[in-house]
C-alpha cells in the first residue's frame, strides 16, 4: 500500500465476510491484532508453549538492568503491576530470575537474571532478531522510525491513571 492509499480501502476488507463496525477505523483495534499477530508469530518461531511473548521483554530489561525494582520495570515496560507480578512468578518459578527483598525498601523486590535466565534470554535473543527482521520488511526501512516515533507517543500521551 502505499502513502496515497492509505485511507481509502480499510484493512479490515481482508477480514472476509467479518463486519468490524466501528472498529473498522479504530486505532485500537488495529494496535492490538497486529500485536497479537505478531506475538503469534514469534511464540511460533520460538515453538515453546510455555512463552509468553512478554517473558522476552521482561528478560531483556532485567538483563540490561540487574537489581532493577518492581516498580521500576513496570513503568519501563508499560505494564500495570498486578500483570506484571504473575509474570515474575512465573519466571522465578521456571528458574530465570530471582526476586530478592531491598534491604533499603522491604517492600520492593530486586530482579536480577539467574544462569539459566541468561542462557534462555539468549536463545530468544537470537529469534528476536530474526522476528525483528521480518518486522522490518514488513513495515520498510523508511517507515519503521516513524512508526517506532508514532507508538512512543501514544505510549508517553495516553493518560493511564484514573
Amino acid at each position: 500500500m502505499t502513502v496515497s492509499e492509505v485511507g481509502k480501502a480499510a484493512p479490515a476488507a481482508k477480514s472476509g465476510d467479518v463486519k468490524l463496525g466501528l472498529l473498522a477505523d479504530h486505532l485500537a483495534f488495529y494496535l492490538r491484532r497486529a500485536q497479537d499477530v505478531s506475538f503469534q508469530a514469534f511464540a511460533k518461531r520460538v515453538n515453546r508453549t510455555d512463552l509468553c511473548p512478554g517473558h522476552f521483554t521482561i528478560l531483556t530489561i532485567i538483563g540490561e538492568n540487574p537489581g532493577l525494582n518492581q516498580t521500576a520495570l513496570s513503568q519501563a515496560t508499560g505494564r500495570d503491576k498486578s500483570t506484571l507480578t504473575p509474570a515474575l512468578k512465573a519466571l522465578e518459578q521456571q528458574g530465570t530470575i530471582t526476586r530478592t527483598r531491598s534491604e533499603v525498601d522491604r517492600r520492593a523486590y530486586l530482579l536480577k537474571l539467574t544462569p539459566a535466565g541468561e542462557d534462555y534470554l539468549a536463545q530468544l535473543t537470537v529469534h528476536a532478531h530474526e522476528h525483528g527482521r521480518l518486522l522490518d520488511e514488513v513495515v520498510g526501512p523508511f517507515n519503521k522510525p516513524l512508526l517506532i516515533h508514532l507508538l512512543e507517543e501514544i505510549a508517553q500521551k495516553l493518560p493511564t491513571k484514573a
